[in-house]
């Protein structure tokens, strides 16, 4: 049978835009035709898609119109207009993660250390609320860029809880590493937030992906988050950090730690980790402790591959793995970071849906408990730990 064929079009010239782009490449489910793409930087437009033999739009309208599956690849702060004027036009729409949130009430003075988180919490329900009926009204669906859903070791769980008839007890998880160079990431204002987001968003999104997939395989009926309990810190901005210059300091009002303690409606709960302080590469991790079987998913410092040099002079030019800080030494390699990563299998699956209506695993529920389990924890955090329900839209 010929494969369908689907137009796609990536909103962004950035970082996401080109790995989006590169993940196209490995699509099979359906025939892929990139038409192009939009930026608000029209020299950065030009940059990414000049080289891509691609048409660089002048306006975002005529990009959804000539396109089935857009890609939304674009700070955080511009999500909801883009993905609610795609559905509007009854097209798909992929959407790098987080999905919404809270950058501020606009003023000058803005400080995220110190706004009422209750605030940042209302305001994102309420932009969760806009998506989400958006998609109700539209053709289209929102297909949540969560990667880890799609790395393979998070799906071969998934199919141990199906098959088996687990009951998840307990799970914990982590993403850490040495911090971003992005100075964007810094500000409040330009993130919505620190670690608890820009990080955790991703143990967290598996976290109650795995309760989901628990409950539809017992009575059809996903298990969804109850309470959070968090803690955020802000490590490298206290005045007696000592500086050694391994860990990013460019934070101006976020946090570098995060501490989450999820309970879930059936009493089972999960504790997840995010943090800019860690060394040694990129940390991504999940560990599910059910009644019937433990199962460590490890996403990155997997032993697929390790290498050893003496003197990282000898790996100069050769790419070992994310956020690492020297090559020197044993090295866990991964030979293929995008598929360990899940990139690669997210793309497969949103095409497939766009092609032939198949659900998807990383949706636009499961991207909404995401974000509004973050902004309770960060009200819990304002609380100094305080359990804080969860609003389940």
């Amino acid at each position: 049978m010929e494969k369908k064929v689907i137009k796609a079009g990536l909103i962004g010239s950035g970082f996401a835009a080109r790995f989006h782009y590169d993940a196209l490449q490995h699509v099979y489910s359906a025939k892929v035709e990139v038409t192009g793409a939009w930026s608000v930087t029209p020299s950065k437009l030009l940059e990414f898609t000049r080289p891509r033999a691609l048409k660089a739009y002048d306006t975002l309208e005529a990009l959804i119109d000539d396109c089935d599956v857009l890609h939304v690849c674009t700070p955080t702060i511009t999500h909801e207009p883009i993905v609610v004027a795609a559905l509007r036009q009854h097209k798909n729409v992929i959407i790098e993660k987080p999905l919404t949130g809270y950058f501020g009430d606009g003023s000058p003075g803005f400080n995220g250390d110190t706004f009422p988180r209750e605030q940042g919490l209302q305001h994102t329900l309420e932009s969760l609320q806009r998506m989400l009926a958006a998609e109700k009204e539209s053709k289209g669906k929102i297909m949540y860029a969560e990667n880890w859903i799609y790395a393979p070791a998070i799906q071969k769980e998934r199919e141990l809880i199906e098959r088996s008839g687990a009951q998840i007890i307990w799970m914990h998880g982590e993403q850490s590493h040495s911090g971003s160079h992005s100075l964007a990431y810094g500000q409040w204002k330009l993130s919505g937030g620190g670690s608890m987001i820009g990080k955790g968003c991703h143990p967290l999104s598996v976290a109650l992906y795995f309760k989901q997939v628990e409950g539809r395989a017992r009575d059809g009926r996903p298990i969804r988050p109850k309470t959070i309990t968090a803690r955020t810190h802000a490590i490298t901005r206290m005045p007696g950090y000592k500086n050694e210059g391994y860990l990013q300091t460019t934070y101006k009002d976020i946090e570098d730690f995060a501490l989450m303690h999820i309970e879930f409606e059936d009493g089972a709960m999960a504790s997840l980790f995010a943090s800019e302080l860690v060394l040694g590469g990129v940390n991504n991790w999940i560990e599910v402790n059910a009644n019937n079987h433990r199962t460590k998913c490890r996403m990155s410092q997997n032993d697929a591959m390790l290498a050893y040099t003496p003197d990282e002079r000898h790996f100069k030019d050769i790419y070992v793995v994310e956020k690492t800080e020297t090559k020197q030494g044993w090295s866990f390699i991964s030979p293929d970071e995008g598929w360990f990563h899940g990139y690669q299998h997210e793309m497969n699956a949103f095409y497939r849906s766009a092609a032939y209506d198949e659900p998807v695993e990383s949706n636009s529920s499961l991207a909404a408990d995401t974000i509004a389990t973050i902004y309770a924890g960060y009200v819990s955090a304002e609380r100094k730990g305080a359990e804080v329900p969860v609003t389940l839209l």
